[in-house]
């Protein structure tokens, strides 16, 4: 578990998130043939690997669809066998590298259904013989067996000659597999139960011909009111802020989860101070790493489409803090919104509907502008929760995941200072926009001045840190986001063993006030330090874009934050450290 974020609202009281992500690497050619083409034709037989069916997989996927309340029972849950799944993956790794399936995927939502459904696109149909299933026990409805998500359970497509090595194979790793059905090209997906057919419709229609919703959407902007500051010492905001949950350090989670699995982890969640994504090194012996990272910000809830904007270009810097190579990163978007579609439950559906709307043009919108393709994603689109005639949503909530290279994971990037005489640089351009901020939540506001990505702007800096840090002139580097450029610099300090110091009045900016320059979460800004050896070859790398030197690295253990002559903090970093780490 080597990225990730804890995200605390409090209206993610009655029904909160849990977002998994998972990354795997395969080799792109065995013997000639490319691993990612499916290659199906009339005669493969269609086998399924692994586990046996039962009840436990029926209503999997609408159990994610429903309304929640107390009456849920608690068996739409599956137990997973993770003994089985392991033998299952090594039996599978070995039948690829001997080729002797021609397509595969998983027995996810809709079983049989699906997995077979769904491959039977290739060939042009399929038959399945349902009493072939194995079953867990007996007693299953011929619709409960081709439904059914029971877990450790793949889907193969097989020649018949390779069968009988297929059957010593899955006796060697003591893995059951078995023949339910065959593909065709009868452009019909038909299933059998003891010779009688139980389904038989056209593969289009089955694919493709259900209905689209056609659904009124309705925006209107919302006001928020602007928040009532009762706190002006800004050396205190700042310290309540480094405690904050949703700023504070996550290590107390982290620690209980394993970062070193292989021990091929570069840059960990945690160094010297919290990281802003992952460098994995998953290949040993290679140079090149691999990076993930997220992005999602609920805490933008004026807009859909600057919540959706927000979070892609979360993701996406954060992975170049760390030294992801920008033009080769990939994404995927990861949606839970409350129900959007109206009702008399949901006389707002129209309202949720639009900012559902705008988040995606949003994702387009900064997708071709970065040209970073979205390869994958999901949604749950049901995120309510009824207690009698009370109900509870969930703030529209989007998470993006971004995966990277580095090209030589020697020049991985953490976030901490390194070296006293460092040069502290800000990179972008700060500007008053407080709404939906870390600082305005202290005060129980929102506010109506959210940030917004300017990508002529983000898309040249980014360009610059990515080839700065691939050659290996930046010390570290961080992300300004929660809390903004004041508590991304006492990360930055707290991570090292160093004291540092800024000046606001040297900082990148379109704004003069204390509050802004510090708390404001303007996107596209990074806190970075650079030896002083390489100043003029970071300055070269940054020509053109919004920069500038704002303090030093030093050896006395001191964070300073002034703005020209006036101090404005002035504290031991131990003592700013044990507030972070004790929220």
């Amino acid at each position: 578990t080597v990225n990730g974020s804890i995200i605390f609202h409090p209206d993610y009281l009655s029904r909160s998130l849990v977002y998994c992500g998972t990354v795997g690497i395969l080799p792109s050619n065995i013997k000639g043939r490319r691993t990612s083409e499916k290659i199906l034709h009339p005669g493969h037989i269609a086998v399924i690997v692994g586990g046996r069916i039962g009840k436990d997989g029926v209503h999997g996927m609408a159990f994610s669809s429903l309304q929640l309340d107390e009456k849920i029972p608690h068996t739409v849950v599956q137990m997973g066998n993770p003994i089985a799944q392991k033998k299952m993956l090594d039996f599978i790794i070995e039948a690829r590298n001997e080729l002797l399936y021609d397509a595969i995927t998983d027995n996810g939502p809709g079983g049989l259904s699906s997995s077979i459904g769904e491959l039977a696109l290739i060939s042009g149909g399929c038959e399945i013989y349902l009493d072939k299933v194995p079953l867990k026990y007996p007693g299953l409805q011929p619709w409960e067996i081709i439904v059914s998500e029971s877990q450790e359970i793949m889907t193969i497509a097989v020649l018949p000659e390779n069968m009988p090595r297929l059957f010593k194979l899955a006796k060697k790793h003591g893995v059951e597999i078995t023949e339910v059905g065959k593909f065709t090209d009868s452009g019909r997906f038909h299933a059998f139960y003891k010779n009688n057919t139980i389904a038989y419709l056209d593969l289009r229609f089955l694919h493709y011909g259900y209905p689209q919703m056609k659904l009124n959407a309705t925006y209107k902007a919302l006001d928020f009111p602007e928040p009532v500051i009762t706190e002006t010492d800004l050396s205190k905001i700042l310290k309540i802020l480094l405690q904050s949950p949703n700023i504070a350090s996550r290590e107390n989670v982290i620690r209980r989860y394993d970062h070193e699995v292989k021990g091929n982890s570069v840059i960990k969640p945690l160094m010297r101070g919290p990281s802003d994504a992952a460098v994995i090194c998953p290949v040993y012996g290679s140079e090149r790493g691999l990076v993930l990272s997220n992005g999602i910000c609920p805490r933008y809830v004026q807009d859909g489409y600057v919540m959706a904007s927000l979070a892609f270009d979360e993701a996406i810097r954060n992975a170049i803090s760390v030294g992801a190579k920008f033009g080769y990163l990939a994404c995927l978007d990861n949606f839970c919104w409350p129900d959007p579609v109206p009702s008399d439950k949901t006389r707002d559906g129209e309202q949720k509907l639009a900012h559902l709307v705008r988040s995606c043009i949003a994702l387009y919108d900064v997708a071709t502008s970065y040209g970073i393709p979205i390869v994958s994603g999901k949604d749950s689109m049901k995120n309510d929760y009824y207690i009698g005639d009370k109900k509870y949503s969930i703030p529209p909530t989007l998470l993006i995941t971004v995966i990277g290279v580095v090209e030589n994971i020697k020049h991985a990037v953490s976030s901490d200072f390194k070296r006293p005489g460092d040069i502290i640089y800000s990179i972008g351009i700060t500007r008053d926009e407080l709404g939906g901020s870390a600082y305005y939540s202290l005060f129980n506001g929102i506010g109506n001045t959210p940030p917004e990505l300017k990508v002529e702007e983000t898309v040249p800096i980014y360009k610059a840190i990515s080839l700065a840090i691939e050659e290996g002139v930046i010390s570290s580097c961080h992300d300004v986001s929660d809390g903004g450029l004041a508590v991304a610099f006492v990360e930055s300090v707290i991570g090292g063993n160093t004291g540092a110091d800024v000046d606001l009045a040297l900082v990148p900016a379109e704004c003069k006030n204390d509050c802004s320059l510090m708390f404001s979460e303007t996107p596209g800004r990074f806190i970075v330090s650079v030896s002083p050896d390489k100043v003029s070859q970071f300055e070269f790398f940054m020509k053109g874009n919004s920069y500038s030197k704002i303090g030093r690295v030093r050896g006395d253990r001191r964070v300073i934050i002034k703005n020209a002559d006036r101090i404005i903090m002035n504290e031991p970093v131990e003592d700013l450290r044990e507030l972070f780490n004790k929220p």
